[in-house]
């Protein structure tokens, strides 16, 4: 840990202390809360959406959660056997604070670690498989790669301690108008210019060899996002960071963090599709008027309306993810933005692998590899492939070999042909194919994202996807929008979009 790491968090902690007693500055006079706030998606982002705003506006307010689907979104799991395995997000890093937060206050259990060995695929043979011995693979990799990889680790770790900023502003009730700008207040403008760039430009700028990049990093940016290095740099150091050690999941599925966010947050799930949001203005009781957001919306009990003070839109406005249109607004809300997701097939199979498809003359009773990523040649129909685990292990649960017939989950960019499932398995028995849109398209450069603010009280929290696709980047894009929208409704705008958070503590300290 760095001296300057150590001194902010020291700063932090002091401010927190200091804050307590009498705050940054004396708050305006708060005016009356509002009485209805709709949510309007109940994946991650929703769930910590509804969460916050429950923290910052009180018992008082309604707040309507509507999802057309299970609450989850791409946190999902299925059952296949007598056991549940996620199909959707399922790896969390340790320095994800608002997770680490969430399963702290819900009372759930991170999962039980079973440990992993990785191995890559070039489409014909393994590459490199890793061993059950560290000093092995480090020797292996310091003899093909040099000290790439030690440099990997620390500039991936230089680039997490620009991204902690981000919750000490947010401790302080800090937030920002767009993606840019919560972006420039982690890292400056290094962090707008990673967006800008490829990450492979960004390594090769960095000194790292192609090679490497091309071993190793490429089959790391196509297990968490079905693409080449060809993404942007931050993006890139996001998927880099979810190659580290210590990852974990929740017990029992990470969609529980959604349902326990949810029942926390006091919130009314309405299961219904949202058609249309309308602005409306009505008289007040003090003769003048007031606006309103009206959500047009049908469900098992056919089509029905409602109207609400504040909305916060938590399901990406973009081709083939919502057709949600908006009336009365002027400027007029697009109904898509433009940018497209990429398709990322999830295919769960319960069977026997077969060791002649991964080029290997090794015995399956000795192959423990659970990891199977994939290198970028024209040979990998398939972007990774790893052996599952339940989402609760049970007492005394050891990974089967793989002459075992167990789960693996298959991401491919398309749907597996019946061809390509015979040559990867020698037998199998069940098949669960999900098909996700989970993720933007990230081509650099960098076209200017939609606004946190869509209107005076509309709010758009998917924006924050297009710097990059995480469990934790929504929960920060959450509590954003949650501050945005109270500081904008008390007409607090002194803690909107400032960077100006510790030379404020310096002054109260």
């Amino acid at each position: 840990m760095s001296l300057r790491t150590l001194s902010l968090r020291a700063l932090l902690l002091l401010g927190l202390w200091h804050t307590g007693r009498r705050g940054l500055a004396s708050a305006p006079e708060l005016q009356e809360q509002p009485k209805k706030i709709a949510v309007v998606g109940a994946g991650i982002g929703g769930t910590a959406a509804a969460f916050y705003l429950r923290q910052k506006f009180g018992a008082g307010v309604k707040i309507d959660v509507f999802e057309s689907n299970i609450a989850g979104g791409r946190l999902a799991t299925v059952k296949i056997g007598d056991y549940e395995y996620e199909t959707g997000g399922s790896v969390i890093h340790p320095l994800n604070l608002h997770m680490k937060h969430f399963i702290e206050r819900l009372g759930i259990p991170p999962r039980m670690d079973v440990g992993t060995k990785m191995a890559i695929f070039d489409g014909k043979e393994l590459v490199f498989e890793e061993s059950n011995w560290f000093i092995i693979n480090f020797l292996r990799l310091l003899w093909r790669y040099g000290f790439n990889f030690l440099r990997m680790q620390m500039w991936v770790e230089s680039v997490l301690d620009k991204f902690m900023r981000i919750y000490q502003y947010q401790q302080f009730g800090y937030s920002f108008s767009s993606v840019e700008r919560l972006l420039h207040a982690m890292g400056g403008d290094s962090f707008l210019t990673l967006m800008n760039q490829t990450l492979e430009e960004t390594m090769i700028g960095e000194g790292f060899s192609q090679l490497f990049i091309n071993d190793i990093v490429a089959p790391i940016t196509r297990v968490n996002y079905g693409q080449s290095v060809r993404i942007n740099g931050f993006v890139g150091a996001v998927s880099l960071a979810g190659a580290d050690s210590g990852l974990w999941a929740v017990d029992g599925g990470n969609k529980r963090v959604c349902t326990g966010l949810l029942y926390h947050s006091k919130s009314e799930l309405i299961n219904a599709k949202v058609t249309s949001i309308s602005l409306k203005v009505r008289p007040s009781k003090r003769g003048n008027t007031a606006s309103f957001y009206e959500i047009n919306y049908v469900g098992e009990s056919g089509a029905a309306h409602s109207l609400y003070d504040i909305v916060v839109i938590a399901t990406p406005l973009h081709q083939g993810k919502s057709d949600i249109t908006f009336s009365g607004f002027n400027p007029p809300i697009p109904s898509h933005y433009p940018g497209r997701y990429h398709q990322t097939v999830a295919t769960l199979v319960h069977g026997m692998l077969n060791m002649s498809y991964l080029g290997t003359t090794e015995p399956a009773s000795e192959f423990t590899v659970s990891d199977i990523l994939t290198t970028d040649s024209k040979g990998c129909v398939i972007n990774s492939l790893s052996s599952l685990d339940p989402v609760h292990i049970p007492d005394g649960y050891k990974r089967p070999p793989a002459s075992q017939t167990k789960v693996w989950k298959v991401f491919s960019s398309n749907s597996l042909t019946q061809e390509q499932l015979q040559n990867m398995f020698l037998s199998y028995d069940t098949l669960f194919e999900t098909p996700w849109l989970a993720y933007p398209a990230y081509r650099p450069p960098h076209r200017k994202t939609p606004p946190f603010i869509l209107h005076n009280r509309l709010y758009y929290l998917n924006t924050v996807e297009w710097a990059a696709s995480a469990m934790e980047m929504s929960a920060i894009a959450a509590r954003n929008v949650a501050l945005l929208a109270h500081h904008r409704w008390h007409e607090q705008i002194r803690k909107i979009d400032q960077e100006d958070l510790h030379t404020r503590l310096r002054g109260e300290l």
